[in-house]
C-alpha cells in the first residue's frame, strides 16, 4: 500500500509517497500548472495508482485546481486540517522545525497510521458542488452586505440621524434601493433639508418605486426638514463624502447578493434532492441550497443521523473528567450549516404546528432558553431530513410530529 502526502502552496507543491513501513519511496517538487499536475499523476501511476487500486492522497485544502485534478477517478482525497497536521509534525521531530518536504511526508504518514480517523472528501455530484459554490457565495455576500450596512448605520448616527428616521419604517432599511438613492441625492443633512418634493419623488422613481410616491415624498420631506443637531459644516461635508463611499460599497454588495440569489434560484431546483429539502417547513430555496451545499448529495457520507447532527453542531456533547461531567453544546462544527439550521428552526416554528409545539414544550416544560430550544428543534428536524434524503421521501407533518403521541405525553 502506498500513501501520498502533498504540501501545497501558491506556486509549487511538494509531494511525498511512503509505503506500509513508513519508508519514503518517492518525493517530487512540482509546479502549480498543467505540466506539474501531469508529473504528479505520472508519479502516482508509476507507483501503482489505478482505478482498481487508487493511492489515497492527503492535502491541507479541500478546494482548488490541484484537488479537482486529483478527484478524477476513484481516488480518495483527505483534506487534513492544518492544525491537526501541525500536531502530527511533533511526532516526527522535536525541534518543531517546519519544511515543505517534511510536511508532505507528515501528511503521507497521517494516512499510513490514522487514515481511519479522518474523513475523505465526499463523492458529491458536479451539480451539488456547483450549488455549494453559489450558496456559499450568496451567504458570504449577504453577510458582507449586512456588515457594510452596519458600518453605514454607525456613521449616520454620528451626523445624519434624519436618514435613519426616514428609513426606519422600511424592511431592510439602508439596504433598500430607495434609501441608497436618497443618500446619493442628499449626502448631508443640510442638503437633505433643501430637497424639494419633486426631487424626492424623482429619487424614489429612480429606485424603482411604483406606488405611494407622493405620500412617501411628503413623509420624507417632513423628516428631512425636522430639527436635528448638526456637525460643523466642514466636518459634515467630510462625513458626507465618507458616507457616499460606503453607499457605493453597499450598492455593490446588494447587487452581488441579489445576482447570486437569482443564480441559486435557477440552479438549486434542478437537483434531485431539492424536492425533499423544499418539502420541509421553514426551508425555502436559499436556505435549502445552503443545507444541501454543506451536507452534499453523497448519501454514504454520514454513517447515521447522529453523525450528521454532530457535524451540524445541533446535538449536545458530554464532557467528563474524573467525577465531573457536563453536557454542553458543540463548539467544533460546520458553522455554515449551523447558521442555516438556526434560521431554519426559527422559520419552522411559524411554518409547522408540530415544530411550534415542540419548541414550546422545550421552553415551558424543560426550561430551555430560546436558543437551546431552537437548537433542539433543529437537531430533531435535521435527523428527519437525514431519513428523508436516504429514502427520498417528502416531509410529512403527522409522521414528524405525531399529535396523538404528544397529547398522550
Amino acid at each position: 500500500m502506498i500513501y501520498c502526502g502533498i504540501d501545497w502552496a501558491e506556486k509549487t507543491h511538494d509531494v511525498a509517497l511512503v509505503d506500509d513501513t513508513g519508508r519514503l519511496v518517492a518525493k517530487r517538487h512540482i509546479t502549480d500548472d498543467t505540466s506539474g499536475y501531469k508529473i504528479l499523476l505520472d508519479l502516482l501511476a508509476e507507483h501503482g495508482d489505478s482505478e482498481a487500486n487508487p493511492i489515497p492522497v492527503a492535502i491541507e485544502t479541500p478546494r482548488g485546481l490541484l484537488v479537482a485534478v486529483l478527484r478524477t477517478g476513484t481516488r480518495k482525497i483527505f483534506a487534513i486540517n492544518p492544525m491537526a497536521a501541525a500536531r502530527y509534525r511533533d511526532r516526527h521531530a522535536v525541534s518543531r522545525k517546519k519544511s515543505d518536504p517534511g510536511d508532505a511526508l507528515v501528511l503521507a504518514n497521517i494516512l499510513r497510521t490514522d487514515m481511519h480517523a479522518h474523513r475523505p472528501l465526499p463523492d458529491d455530484s458536479d451539480l451539488a458542488r456547483a450549488i455549494a459554490v453559489l450558496a456559499r457565495a450568496q451567504q458570504d455576500a449577504t453577510w458582507n452586505r449586512q456588515q457594510i450596512a452596519n458600518q453605514l448605520r454607525s456613521l449616520l448616527r454620528e451626523f445624519y440621524p434624519a436618514a435613519l428616521d426616514a428609513v426606519a419604517i422600511w424592511a431592510n432599511g439602508l439596504c433598500r434601493p430607495e434609501a441608497r438613492e436618497l443618500l446619493k441625492s442628499a449626502p448631508t443633512p443640510a442638503k437633505a433639508a433643501r430637497l424639494t418634493r419633486a426631487q424626492i419623488q424623482a429619487a424614489l422613481r429612480r429606485a424603482g418605486r411604483k406606488r405611494g410616491i407622493e405620500a412617501e415624498a411628503d413623509r420624507l420631506r417632513d423628516i428631512f426638514r425636522g430639527h436635528y443637531a448638526h456637525q460643523p459644516p466642514l466636518v459634515e461635508d467630510a462625513l458626507g463624502k465618507q458616507m457616499l463611499a460606503l453607499v457605493t460599497q453597499l450598492e455593490a454588495a446588494c447587487t452581488a447578493a441579489d445576482d447570486l440569489a437569482k443564480a441559486v434560484e435557477e440552479t438549486f431546483p434542478q437537483h434531485p434532492d431539492a424536492e425533499v429539502l423544499l418539502s420541509f417547513p421553514g426551508l425555502g430555496i436559499q436556505l435549502g441550497a445552503r443545507v444541501l451545499a454543506e451536507i452534499g448529495d453523497d448519501h454514504t457520507r454520514f454513517a447515521d443521523a447522529r453523525s450528521l447532527k454532530a457535524y451540524a453542531g445541533s446535538s449536545p456533547i458530554t464532557r467528563a473528567s474524573g467525577k465531573k461531567s457536563s453536557i454542553t453544546r458543540r463548539w467544533i462544527k460546520n458553522n455554515r450549516l449551523n447558521h442555516a439550521g438556526y434560521l431554519w428552526a426559527f422559520s419552522a416554528i411559524t411554518a409547522s404546528p408540530g415544530a411550534k409545539t415542540h419548541y414550546r414544550r422545550r421552553r415551558d416544560h424543560h426550561g430551555d432558553w430560546h436558543a437551546a430550544a431552537q437548537r433542539n428543534l433543529f437537531n430533531r428536524m435535521i435527523g428527519q431530513l437525514y431519513y428523508c434524503l436516504q429514502e427520498h421521501e417528502l416531509f410529512d407533518e403527522q409522521t414528524a410530529f405525531p399529535t396523538g403521541l404528544a397529547a398522550a405525553a
